[in-house]
C-alpha cells in the first residue's frame, strides 16, 4: 500500500530529540576542546575525548535510525504498519467501524482506509506533549491521502476507552499499549481495546509483547484471554523485528525489541 509523500506522519525518533542530542553533542565537543587547547589539562581532556566520542557515536546513531524509519527514507516505520494490516484480516469489501488506538499522525488510521475501501475508521490519541503529533495534523493527512470522508479522530485515553461494550467491528494498535502512563498494566490496556470490539470482530495489535517487565510471559496471557472468553481465536508472532523489513540496525534494547504482533478474532 503506497501512502502519499506528501502527508506529514511524523518519525518514532521526533527531531527535537535529535536537535537537543546534536546541541549536546557540540557543546560537549566544546568542553574537550577548551579542557586539552587552552587548560591543557590532560586527564580531564582524554575523559571529555571519551565522552564526545560516545556522545557523537549515539546521535549518529539515532540520527541513522530516524532516516531509516522515515516514510519517505528508509520506509521502516511503513513497512511495520503493513506488517498489521496484511493480519488485519478483514474482508476487503466488507463494511464497518474500525477503531485505531493510539493513532499518531494518522498513518496507520489512513493505511487501513485506504486498504479497505468500504470501512470507516475512529482515531484516538492523547496526543501528549512529548510527541510531534496533532489532531489538525491528522485531519490534514487524511485529507492528503483521500480518506477523510471515513475517518475521524478525536483524543482519548487507551487505558479507558470514552466507547460502550462492543462499539467498533475492529481494532488495531501499533506500538502504543506500552506507552500508556496511566496504566501500569499493560495487559490491561490491551483488555481494554478487546472491550470496545463487537463478538466476531477482529483486531490486530503490534507492541514490546516480548517484554516480560510489561507483559509477563506472553503465552500464559494468550491463555487467560482465551480461557476468559475475550477472544475466539488469537495468534501471537513473537519478535517481529527479526522480519526481512527491519534492518539489524535499528533493533538496539533502546530501539524496536521484543515487539510482537497479536492478532484475530474476538
Amino acid at each position: 500500500m503506497e501512502m502519499n509523500r506528501k502527508a506529514d506522519y511524523g518519525n518514532w525518533v521526533p527531531l527535537a530529540m535529535i536537535r537537543m542530542q546534536w546541541i549536546a553533542t557540540c557543546v560537549i565537543g566544546a568542553i574537550t576542546v577548551v579542557l586539552f587547547i587552552v587548560l591543557k589539562t590532560k586527564i580531564p581532556g582524554i575523559i571529555g575525548t571519551v565522552v564526545f566520542l560516545a556522545a557523537l557515536a549515539m546521535t549518529i546513531y539515532m540520527q541513522l535510525c530516524r532516516n531509516i524509519f522515515d516514510f519517505n527514507g528508509g520506509g521502516v516505520m511503513g513497512a511495520i504498519h503493513q506488517f498489521l494490516v496484511d493480519h488485519f484480516h478483514w474482508e476487503k469489501n466488507k463494511e464497518g467501524t474500525i477503531i485505531d488506538i493510539g493513532c499518531g499522525a494518522g498513518a496507520l488510521t489512513n493505511r487501513v482506509a485506504k486498504t479497505f475501501p468500504n470501512i470507516r475508521v475512529k482515531g484516538i490519541d492523547f496526543w501528549g506533549a512529548e510527541w510531534s503529533y496533532a489532531k489538525e495534523q491528522c485531519e490534514k493527512n487524511a485529507k492528503i491521502e483521500g480518506v477523510a470522508g471515513r475517518v475521524s479522530f478525536q483524543k482519548g485515553d487507551a487505558a479507558r476507552l470514552d466507547f460502550a461494550d462492543e462499539t467498533f467491528d475492529g481494532a488495531v494498535s501499533n506500538f502504543v499499549f506500552h506507552e500508556v502512563k496511566s496504566a501500569s498494566d499493560k495487559r490491561e490496556v490491551v483488555k481494554e481495546a478487546l472491550r470496545v470490539v463487537k463478538k466476531g470482530g477482529v483486531f490486530a495489535f503490534q507492541d514490546m509483547f516480548g517484554q516480560k517487565a510489561l507483559y509477563g510471559d506472553m503465552n500464559e496471557f494468550i491463555y487467560e484471554l482465551k480461557k476468559s472468553g475475550a477472544v475466539s481465536e488469537i495468534y501471537y508472532i513473537a519478535n517481529i523485528e527479526g522480519q526481512d523489513f527491519v534492518p539489524n540496525f535499528v533493533t538496539a534494547p533502546w530501539m524496536i525489541k521484543d515487539a510482537g504482533l497479536i492478532y484475530g478474532i474476538k
